[in-house]
């Protein structure tokens, strides 16, 4: 079939803009002076991998997951609706499978990030969805049998997990025919 693309924009949850605009007014300073100037350069980009973190999902950012979760039962459902709730991509995500899933697609979700995939993968653990991954980790015999036991016929796993760089290049994976690229990167060249 044809290759179809569509870019799905979600917004930023209200925890996502709390941290957001946390990370801003902390380094108005920097901002204000701009990031073109040697030592300003660095924390300009830091600035910005922090705000890039925050829009994938806020428990990136360093301690916001233990602020957040502090008042609520580890391994609770409260929990696991949180996780969810904190971040607009796997809102939709959430919505988003079980439609897929319901359908018979089989799924590849890319992401730059490997903490992504984390949360991805605790994500999938609480729907009790079983999924296969590769990142920069995983290496060669497991790479190929969690590829095996994904297209394995009959294979009750619908989706896979990967990290851009690690599962990008010289793998075949045309069990699926979806891809969700969860976080793109800078350089359209790399998806």
């Amino acid at each position: 079939a044809a290759k179809e693309e569509t870019v799905v924009e979600v917004e930023l949850t209200v925890m996502q803009k709390k941290y957001y605009r946390a990370i801003l007014d902390k380094n108005f300073s920097v901002l204000k002076k701009g990031g073109s100037k040697g030592a300003n350069l660095g924390s300009l980009m830091n600035i910005v991998m922090e705000l890039r973190k925050c829009c994938n999902h806020p428990y990136l950012i360093s301690g916001v997951e233990e602020e957040e979760n502090k008042d609520i039962d580890e391994d609770s459902e409260a929990e696991h609706e949180l996780l969810i709730n904190a971040s607009g991509k796997l809102i939709l995500m959430d919505k988003l499978l079980p439609r897929l899933f319901a359908e018979g697609h089989r799924v590849l979700v890319f992401s730059q990030m490997v903490k992504v995939l984390d949360l991805l993968g605790d994500y999938l653990d609480n729907r009790s969805w079983k999924y296969e991954r590769i990142d920069g980790n995983i290496r060669g015999s497991e790479r190929q049998a969690a590829i095996d036991r994904f297209t394995r016929s009959g294979s009750d796993c619908n989706i896979f997990l990967l990290c851009t760089r690690a599962g990008g290049q010289g793998i075949n994976l045309t069990a699926a025919d979806t891809v969700i690229i969860y976080d793109s990167d800078w350089n359209p060249q790399n998806d």
